[in-house]
């Protein structure tokens, strides 16, 4: 008699949750100060305004945006404010800094989607080794997120994990 394979790994109730699937695939744009700075030093309110009236914003339609000044200059406040008001409107996101932390706080938003209830009581294994560069912020926070609910939380892959939480009944 002919014994029947099975996969214990799909039997074991094990819910695997990969961190690639909330990545940022949206275009990006970066909005940098420097390019309105006059003599590369000084942002002139008059001249700023005039240029923002001015700026094609087309360029940021749908977009997440980073907003930023490379130049090493004194750049007030409110100058990052009245950029974000005209590129809000069009762009998908606007975050201040350069486009890793766009990414990173994009990234971490998707994450915080995630409802913490569809996994509980559940054993979760994050997914690790991926295509793409996933941040130790992010598998914080879902460690964060899920850690309240589930049963336990595993690290890799569902036939090779390391155990990260087990909650104790």
């Amino acid at each position: 008699m002919e014994e029947a394979m099975t996969n214990k790994v799909a039997e074991s109730g094990i819910v695997t949750l990969d961190l690639e699937e909330y990545y940022p695939k949206e275009e990006t744009a970066v909005f940098d100060l420097k390019d309105f700075l006059f003599m590369g030093l000084i942002l002139k309110e008059k001249d700023y305004r005039e240029a923002l009236k001015n700026l094609d914003i087309t360029s940021y339609t749908g977009k997440n945006v980073a907003l930023t000044c490379t130049a090493d200059a004194i750049i007030p406040m409110w100058a990052y404010m009245l950029a974000a008001s005209y590129l809000q409107p069009v762009a998908a996101n606007i975050v201040f800094g350069d486009e890793e932390v766009l990414k990173q706080t994009i990234f971490l938003k998707k994450i915080n989607t995630i409802n913490p209830a569809d996994y509980t009581d559940k054993r979760v294994v994050i997914k690790g080794c991926g295509e793409l560069p996933i941040s130790e912020s992010a598998y914080v926070e879902i460690t964060n997120l899920l850690r309240p609910v589930v049963k336990s939380i595993m690290y890799g892959e569902p036939c090779s994990t390391v155990p990260i939480f087990k909650k104790k009944h």
